[in-house]
């Protein structure tokens, strides 16, 4: 990451614009390698999902490779459950910080909107330090800024569905409405989406099953950090003004002829 270019949340700078999911890997072996390639900010784990923090498991296994660990509440139905995963996310792993993840059903894996909101407050109010995967709805990340959340994670579309940033206007609309980190989450299916999300204004994107369900996903750890690292170039740089009617790039004035 650009020196004069960080990442802060929550007062913390974080090493990359690139967050990893670590669900659906299809064996142990590539997990090591995948981060190398990823070289994430932070990385994501289920407590409810993760195995045991014996050797050779998950939760053992990331925290030899010194990566910074994000818990979810991944799965959770009802803002009690959420904020019950999270008091346990914390013992267990020792961090304030928490991926507060509430469902609204297990088919469509969409956030319960009402029940988020209820949950980030509850935690807030507790000490933690909350970032909601969300809805890309400017009000209701208005709502959460409000209610002390440290970022804003909204979906680019549904969770595992690869089909990248469906309303690219929702996206900019949440990114206008806050003064907080965005983080796109969810929907990310290859390289060009992640560029994307950071060219429309994000400020990091989390990405899982485009990587964990890669054909190659070591190879697709690596695009995905070399596009979000070009996304956050061209936002910084600026994209020229779309028009209707062609401009020559060249003067038409002085020509041979």
């Amino acid at each position: 990451m650009n020196a004069s270019d960080t990442l802060v949340v929550a007062g913390e700078t974080l090493d990359s614009r690139l967050w990893l999911g670590t669900g659906g890997l299809p064996r142990l072996s590539l997990l090591e390698p995948v981060l190398e390639a990823a070289r994430p900010g932070l990385v994501t784990v289920s407590l409810r999902r993760t195995s045991g923090a014996g050797a050779g498991g998950l939760l053992a296994t990331l925290r030899e490779l010194g990566v910074r660990l994000l818990p979810n509440t991944a799965g959770c139905l009802g803002a009690r459950e959420a904020v019950l995963t999270a008091e346990l996310a914390r013992e267990a792993l020792e961090t304030d910080w928490v991926k507060l993840e509430v469902i609204g059903d297990e088919v469509s894996l969409l956030p319960d909107a009402v029940e988020l909101l209820e949950a980030a407050e509850t935690l807030v109010a507790r000490g933690f330090t909350v970032l909601p995967y969300a809805p890309a709805d400017p009000v209701l990340a208005r709502r959460l800024a409000d209610a002390g959340c440290a970022a804003v994670m909204p979906l680019g579309s549904p969770i595992g569905s690869g089909q990248g940033v469906l309303d690219p206007w929702a996206l900019e609309a949440v990114v206008a409405a806050v003064d907080l980190p965005v983080v796109l989450d969810a929907g990310v299916g290859t390289a060009s989406d992640a560029a994307l999300a950071m060219e429309l204004g994000c400020s990091a994107v989390l990405a899982a099953s485009a990587v964990t369900r890669a054909d190659d996903p070591v190879t697709m750890a690596a695009a995905l950090r070399s596009a979000v690292e070009a996304g956050r170039a061209a936002r910084r740089a600026g994209r020229i003004e779309r028009r209707m009617v062609a401009r020559a790039s060249s003067p038409l004035h002085g020509r041979v002829g």
